[in-house]
This record gives C-alpha cells, sequence and structure tokens, in this order.
C-alpha cells in the first residue's frame, strides 16, 4: 500500500512539472496604461477641456485679488474707512477663492477617478481578450517585479490604439 500510495505521487508530482512547463503567465504595468493609453490621453484632454472655464474664473478671481493687495499697500495713507473697505472686500473674495479651488479639486478628482475607472474597465477587457487569444494562464497587474519577457504592457497599449482606431 505505502508503494502505490508513492508511486502515485510521484506520477502527480511528474504530471504537474509537465503541466506547468506550458503554464503562461503576464504581467500589466497598469500606471503605464493610465498613463499612455490611448483612451487615457483622451480622457485627460476630455477633462482639462471640461475644467478649463473654471479654473480661468479661479485665475482671474486671484489676479483680483493681487489688485487688491496691492493697493492697499500702496494706498495706505487713504482713509480708514476706505481701508477697512477694501480690506473686508479682500477677505470676502480670499474666503470666495479657497471654497471655489476646494470645489475644483473636488470636481476635478471625481472626475478623474470616473473616467479612470473607465479606461480600467477597458483595459481589463483588453487584457483577458489577450490572455484569451494568446493563451495566458495567468495575467497579475501590479508587481513588485517584472521580468520584461513576461510583461505585456505594450501588448495592451496596442490593444487599446487599435481599438480606438476601429471605432
Amino acid at each position: 500500500m505505502k508503494k502505490i500510495l508513492g508511486i502515485s505521487m510521484l506520477v502527480a508530482a511528474c504530471v504537474a512539472s509537465a503541466h506547468a512547463a506550458d503554464f503562461r503567465v503576464g504581467v500589466v504595468n497598469t500606471e503605464r496604461i493610465l498613463r499612455e493609453s490611448a483612451p487615457a490621453v483622451k480622457a485627460e484632454k476630455k477633462i482639462e477641456k471640461e475644467f478649463a472655464v473654471r479654473d480661468q474664473e479661479i485665475k482671474q478671481m486671484m489676479k483680483q485679488a493681487k489688485e487688491i493687495q496691492a493697493a492697499l499697500e500702496k494706498d495706505g495713507a487713504k482713509s480708514d474707512a476706505e481701508h477697512r473697505s477694501k480690506e473686508r472686500e479682500l477677505a470676502n473674495l480670499n474666503v470666495n477663492l479657497q471654497r471655489l479651488q476646494r470645489e475644483f479639486r473636488e470636481d476635478l478628482n471625481l472626475r478623474k477617478n470616473e473616467e479612470l475607472a473607465q479606461v480600467l474597465a477597458r483595459a481589463d477587457k483588453a487584457i483577458q481578450a489577450i490572455a484569451e487569444t494568446e493563451k495566458y494562464d495567468l495575467i497579475l497587474q501590479e508587481a513588485v517585479y517584472r521580468n520584461p519577457q513576461i510583461d505585456i504592457t505594450d501588448k495592451v497599449l496596442q490593444y487599446l490604439s487599435d481599438e480606438k482606431a476601429n471605432k
């Protein structure tokens, strides 16, 4: 009985090692996908265009605040009432500016996250298609170390680029 058990374990180990030789692994660098892929670049341009008007408004308010600050420093000899009025105007402008900047950052981050989620979903579909057509057994994302021989990031980027061209 011990001999049969030993032989069956030996046979199982041989079969497993033979099967492991055919095991294909790939690794994808998600950062590169989010930075270099055609959908990511398109999303970045879309977001820039979408937020350009608000960004200009904030810059205009910053310019206005600097002008008021300069006027306060230059015209320090004016009456106290005018000086206090300008200081209140500057304080109100700064409060509004900070609020607008905070809202801008929050909205921008939200939109970026939405767009990047869509890019990642498309990348996942591309990875799955590559895995099926090229018979990969396992594809990993976010590895600490990637052997360039198993890195398929370029294939995914090309797939996403071709996908965009076909639309």
